[in-house]
């Protein structure tokens, strides 16, 4: 990571996308079934959600609502629906005044960068996920997984987690050794149990 980098939230935005497009556009088609770390989700499913994660995104970084959806937004051409959601999330990103300000929330007032860390977070923790399902290499960027690790510790808050049926998005912590790898902590902080998945 370059000191630019460290400095430059779109810049670690950027690279959490590619980061997830390189690995989504590595899926098989026959991989497309597979359980993930998210246990309500094959493969299939997880990408069809970063999908409208990443849309969703591009509407809070026009100073929108998110909203989930569920619908099929990948068809047959997985990687061309995500790649047009993360340069649509970039280029929202870039528009002038975007980073500036603060939103309200629930818990009260966060600059408007706060919603980048987010997303970093998101991407972060889900290219872990497609990676390990898919048995690909989950030494992934430090930059975009320090961040992912730091907003998280500093915002997932107790309060904030439970299991999928009481619809939480993350789930407990998971206890995972202080030298385990870079990813495999963020993946035990977001709930995740790297242990299940070797």
């Amino acid at each position: 990571m370059t000191t630019s980098d460290a400095r430059d939230p779109i810049a670690l935005l950027s690279r959490a996308l590619d980061q997830a497009g390189v690995i989504i556009a590595k899926v098989s088609p026959d991989q497309a079934a597979l359980p993930t770390p998210c246990q309500s989700w094959d493969v299939r499913a997880l990408v069809n959600h970063i999908v409208h994660d990443v849309r969703g995104f591009v509407e809070n970084a026009k100073g929108g609502a998110f909203r989930q959806g569920d619908d099929d937004v990948i068809g047959d051409k997985w990687i061309d629906a995500y790649g047009a959601a993360a340069a649509d999330l970039l280029a929202a990103w870039e528009q002038p005044g975007a980073t500036e300000g603060t939103i309200t929330l629930s818990f009260g007032e966060v600059p408007q960068t706060w919603l980048m860390g987010q997303q970093i977070a998101d991407l972060a923790v889900h290219a872990w996920d497609v990676a390990k399902a898919t048995g690909r290499s989950t030494d992934l960027d430090a930059g975009v997984g320090e961040l992912a690790l730091d907003w998280g510790r500093a915002n997932l808050l107790p309060e904030f987690r439970g299991d999928e049926a009481s619809g939480k998005v993350f789930g407990p912590e998971v206890a995972v050794p202080d030298d385990a790898a870079l990813y495999e902590r963020v993946a035990g902080f977001f709930g995740r149990d790297p242990s299940a998945w070797v």
